[in-house]
């Protein structure tokens, strides 16, 4: 029922970029490290940026796992599920990095997520994913399940915030500068912004 593809485009371009919510899943190299996944929404924050190319905004949370396991050893997956519509599972297996505040790309990258205001409180880091492996399976399985808006708690969370009061609020996190397993996570102070 699978089906590889080469490239990011057309229908499964389609999909991907109008599903309200997607998964990341990283791990370190150590065969006993904690494994992450995460939901990752708001919309606007991903995009296709050529037909091996993904991006999305990796903003302020509790940890910084994902950013950790990038910087590491690079190794992701992202994930879609249909909810809605006709059943469907699209995965993108490739390589990561975080693009942080103070890389000149920093500024570029941002013009591919237009819906976003380009300084956003509490973004930490552009997500690069080039992908080496593209595969859609049936999602047969997956339920049925609406979509009914947007939250607003992060936005109003980290609108109180500027850098100095961020970079405290990480520098008081266990997992922001340190992963779970003692990996490198966000460099702290928080690089300041290029934007």
């Amino acid at each position: 029922m699978g089906k590889t593809y080469e490239r990011i485009d057309g229908r499964l371009r389609t999909f991907i970029e109008s599903q309200p919510v997607f998964f990341t899943a990283t791990a370190p190299l150590s065969g006993d490290g904690t494994v992450n996944l995460s939901p990752k929404g708001l919309k606007g924050s991903f995009a296709v940026l050529d037909e091996h190319t993904v991006g999305y905004l990796d903003f302020a949370g509790s940890n910084a796992e994902t950013i950790a396991h990038l910087r590491e050893n690079g190794r992701i997956t992202l994930m879609w599920c249909a909810f809605q519509g006709p059943p469907n599972i699209v995965r993108v297996h490739g390589r990561g990095e975080p693009v942080f505040r103070d890389d000149p790309r920093f500024g570029e990258l941002l013009a591919h997520f237009p819906g976003i205001d380009p300084t956003p409180h509490g973004l930490r880091a552009v997500i690069l994913v080039h992908a080496e492996l593209v595969r859609d399976t049936c999602g047969y399985a997956v339920p049925f399940m609406s979509y009914d808006a947007e939250r607003d708690l992060h936005a109003k969370r980290f609108a109180r915030e500027d850098d100095a009061s961020l970079d405290a609020y990480f520098t008081k996190k266990d997992h922001i500068a340190t992963s779970l397993d003692g990996l490198p996570g966000l460099p702290l102070p928080l690089p300041p912004s290029t934007v």
